[in-house]
């Protein structure tokens, strides 16, 4: 079971690091509101699957 949780939260810092990206991407490149928006969304994806993570505990 810590093999599925280390896996758990490997992915929920890749998630935020993804949803960073993108938001710093649209940032430079002075794009619409849509790369804010997936950007905010795969961080609070990654936000919430860490927070269940460390509930469950």
């Amino acid at each position: 079971m810590t093999a599925y949780r280390t896996l758990v939260v490997v992915f929920a810092l890749l998630f935020m690091g993804i949803g960073i990206a993108l938001v710093v991407v649209t940032a430079v490149q002075g794009g619409a509101g849509f790369g804010y928006l997936m950007g905010t969304l795969f961080f609070a994806l990654g936000v919430g699957r860490l927070y269940l993570v460390r509930r469950r505990r």
